[in-house]
């Protein structure tokens, strides 16, 4: 399926493939992310979401196609470059320094973002200017009460919060999102929804997500990817209601 392309397009794919062997993980994706808002990607086990947004980070290199983030190419461009473009990527698997605490790690971020090297010992760990810009991404997602808090003490979903703080500080234009509620509880799950939604009415936010509550709950976007494909992309209700989809991936239950 090819996806016109509009005007206030922040990412745009463009005919994007990888294959891996004979399996086709990207199949001639064509897909088109509007600035502002969430746009989720759903689709089975095996359908090519994290080969997805690993291209669009620059984690891996596509065989064909193009990526335009913000109206230039950034095909060529490392992982590094884009983040630096306003493009920020959260993992599926937590990429926390365990043995620091809260605030360390978003105080990492923001040296990162700033450009500076990764010295963080003595004096730059006291840097308050560093500290403060830290601790207001650590509010947005509500851990600010907890900065000091080592993160190998602190709850799975709390690390989760801690990496959507970390992504925030690198100042991105856009963030991806691969599996954010990924082995959450109830209510970790709710409290991640309450904060990818105060960030999606900030950023814009392209997101993997097997959770279909959190994905209906978000999104403003749906787009569906079945072996390697985009087979639909339209509004929650359109995509609930549509009878490929209901066939390939949601079931009736979803409609």
């Amino acid at each position: 399926m090819t996806q016109t392309m509009r005007a206030d397009s922040v990412l745009s794919i463009k005919s994007l493939c990888k294959n891996f062997g004979g399996i086709k993980a990207t199949d001639d994706v064509s897909l088109s992310v509007s600035r502002g808002g969430i746009h989720a990607v759903i689709g089975p086990n095996g359908a090519g979401k994290t080969t997805l947004i690993a291209q669009l980070s620059g984690q891996i290199t596509p065989d064909s196609g193009d990526i335009e983030f913000d109206g230039r190419s950034i095909l060529r461009a490392g992982m590094a470059q884009r983040a630096r473009a306003g493009l920020a990527r959260s993992f599926q698997i937590t990429s926390v320094f365990l043995e620091m605490t809260i605030l360390e790690n978003a105080m990492l971020a923001v040296q990162g973002a700033q450009g500076h090297s990764y010295r963080f010992w003595a004096p730059t760990h006291k840097d308050q200017g560093l500290a403060d810009i830290a601790m207001d991404h650590l509010m947005t997602v509500g851990l600010h009460h907890r900065s000091g808090r080592i993160v190998s003490s602190i709850s799975h979903g709390e690390q989760r919060q801690l990496e959507v703080a970390m992504a925030l500080a690198m100042q991105p234009q856009m963030l991806l999102l691969d599996e954010p509620m990924a082995g959450m509880g109830k209510e970790e799950t709710f409290r991640m929804i309450e904060i990818l939604s105060l960030v999606g009415a900030e950023k814009t936010i392209l997101m993997v997500e097997h959770d279909m509550d959190a994905v209906f709950s978000l999104a403003d976007q749906l787009s569906v990817l079945v072996n390697g494909r985009v087979i639909a992309t339209d509004s929650v209700a359109q995509i609930r209601s549509n009878p490929e989809v209901q066939k390939s991936y949601l079931g009736d239950s979803c409609a």
